[in-house]
């Protein structure tokens, strides 16, 4: 299943380092992240980045679930930030009160941060968090823009991409 980490225009040799004071690389994502039904706050991690390339036009983050059981990875959050953010807080992918310099897109099923909620007994998930140091603005002739495009038609749209960088959480339902 092809992450937006793997996809063609989105590739770059030059490498920005994505932290999250919630969970390291490889490890678990803490329960408060989950959707609400499965007894989380629905709230996004805090994330934050080194320093992107100078001609950073925007960047995009994209987090993506790859072990969900569709035919693509499922958009758990979808956003475009100003390049003068170097992190965001908890919550800055909430709908209703995003984070300076974040522009919400749509995602899977949803606008911001939407919880982790895998399928009962399937098992631990990976949460790919990606972000993108893109050349030049999105653009998007669709009516409504990036905000309403359909999230695969943002990532086919993106780049050229001057720097990118990823942190992968784990997430079992209980």
């Amino acid at each position: 299943m092809e992450l937006a980490w793997d996809a063609e225009g989105l590739q770059s040799s030059d490498t920005l380092i994505l932290t999250s004071p919630d969970f390291a690389d490889g490890e678990p994502i803490p329960q408060i992240h989950a959707g609400k039904r499965l007894g989380g706050q629905e709230l996004s991690p805090a994330l934050a980045w080194s320093a992107v390339p100078s001609g950073t036009a925007e960047l995009l983050l994209v987090i993506e679930d790859p072990d969900a059981p569709m035919a693509t990875p499922y958009i758990h959050g979808l956003a475009l930030i100003e390049p003068s953010v170097t992190a965001l807080a908890h919550g800055a992918l909430s709908p209703e009160r995003p984070g300076r310099g974040v522009r919400l897109l749509r995602s899977s099923s949803g606008r911001g941060w939407i919880g982790m909620a895998p399928p009962k007994g399937h098992g631990p998930h990976r949460y790919v968090f990606q972000l993108f140091a893109l050349a030049k603005p999105l653009a998007i002739g669709s009516k409504g823009g990036a905000e309403e495009a359909q999230p695969r038609k943002v990532l086919a749209s993106a780049g050229p991409v001057l720097a990118r960088g990823r942190i992968d959480g784990l997430y079992q339902r209980p």
